[in-house]
């Protein structure tokens, strides 16, 4: 078997999208204070899929949110030529070659978010192959089904994030995440708005329910400071990316007051980086997201140094990648999920992209042991909905 093509598409929605109102999440840019500083800035309404075609008529299905149209151009213009004509299931040395090839303009960003599509399609390519879903490729059944928390609750007038937590309560998630609308530069008013929200969520799901609260990377660290102690008798389980990612000793400060747990990793992107974050005690959960750490081959190496480390990984986002690595890992409890909504910040784009994506129940998702591979199949009639650059 070897590989013959590797075909790269960006979809860019072209549908309607709901209006984003002020404050809706903190994230780095409301720092500047100025009108374009916005949670706007940080959506994403494209989505980039990648298919790796094998001589034998195998296809590999992967794919990558962050910024599409340029990790479409590192694909192919860097990717496929170390490809075409390889084995695919030599798919460490083909990481490596990727990554080496890459790494003096791409070792963070998106060069390894490129490499991360293309590997999650050779994961995808070896499970087809051997007929077997690729969780068992990466150790096997962990768990009878990923538990997983809902992961929206938005910034937004109190009674709506009230009703809103109180139907993932009643649809059995026993977990779910709120994010903050306000940082430092809206002052003391703004701190007791956010307190605001998360005890709103805490009050209508009450002390059985895990509530977790996400900054996205949108306070300092002096905010941060300041904050803990009006969050800790919430009892939240994480609070996560509370400053900028490359803060590593800011989180390792914060970590160290044992007043909230700190997660973090969404935005790092290497082995490497994550030693340092573990070997800092910087974090007590660690978020990678497999499209962005280099895919599954990077992935399951990350989760075996935060298991040697006792420390939990709760991989960033939904998608069967995620869910897989979960799947086949004791260290990691649950997987995030973004319920389906209408069209907002680009989460939610997957669900219009792929058929086989699993749907919540009862708070968990079942992975079918008959499916090989990731057991997704694109919806080429669900991207009639998109601009397609290919």
């Amino acid at each position: 078997m070897k590989i013959k093509e590797v075909r790269t598409r960006v979809a860019q929605w072209r549908g309607q999208t709901v209006p984003l109102p002020p404050h809706f999440c903190t994230n780095p840019m409301d720092l500047l204070a100025r009108p374009e500083a916005s949670m706007g800035t940080f959506t994403f309404h494209g989505w980039l899929i990648v298919e790796v075609f094998t001589d034998d008529g195998h296809v590999g299905v992967g794919n990558a949110a962050l910024a599409p149209p340029v990790t479409k151009q590192v694909i192919d213009l860097y990717l496929e030529p170390l490809l075409v004509g390889a084995d695919p299931w030599d798919v460490e040395f083909l990481w490596q070659q990727m990554y080496r090839k890459t790494i003096a303009f791409g070792r963070k960003g998106i060069g390894m978010v490129a490499i991360s599509a293309v590997d999650i399609a050779l994961w995808d390519l070896m499970g087809k192959a051997a007929r077997q879903p690729v969780y068992r490729l990466l150790g096997g059944r962990t768990k009878p089904r990923v538990p997983v928390y809902a992961s929206r609750l938005y910034s937004r007038p109190l009674h709506e994030l009230a009703a809103e937590a109180r139907r993932y309560k009643e649809e059995g998630y026993k977990a779910m995440k709120l994010r903050f609308g306000w940082g430092p530069t809206d002052g003391a008013a703004g701190m007791r708005r956010n307190v605001d929200l998360v005890r709103t969520v805490r009050e209508t799901v009450g002390g059985e329910v895990d509530v977790m609260a996400d900054a996205y990377m949108g306070w300092t660290l002096d905010y941060a400071k300041r904050m803990l102690p009006l969050l800790e008798p919430f009892q939240l389980r994480w609070l996560e990316e509370p400053v900028v990612p490359d803060d590593i000793h800011g989180y390792a400060e914060l970590k160290s007051y044992g007043r909230v747990p700190i997660a973090g990793g969404e935005h790092e992107f290497t082995l490497h980086g994550f030693r340092d974050l573990l070997e800092a005690r910087a974090v007590d959960y660690i978020q990678f997201d497999t499209n962005r750490v280099g895919g599954l081959t990077q992935a399951r190496k990350i989760a075996a140094l935060a298991e040697a480390h006792s420390v939990p990984v709760i991989p960033h986002a939904g998608q069967m990648h995620n869910y897989h690595v979960v799947m086949a890992s004791l260290n990691s409890p649950m997987a995030e999920y973004f319920p389906i909504v209408d069209v907002e910040v680009g989460n939610e784009l997957f669900w219009y992209v792929f058929e086989g994506e699993p749907r919540a129940k009862d708070g968990f998702v079942d992975l079918d042991e008959g499916v090989p591979g990731l057991g997704l199949t694109i919806d080429e009639r669900a991207l009639e909905q998109f601009d397609v650059v290919e």
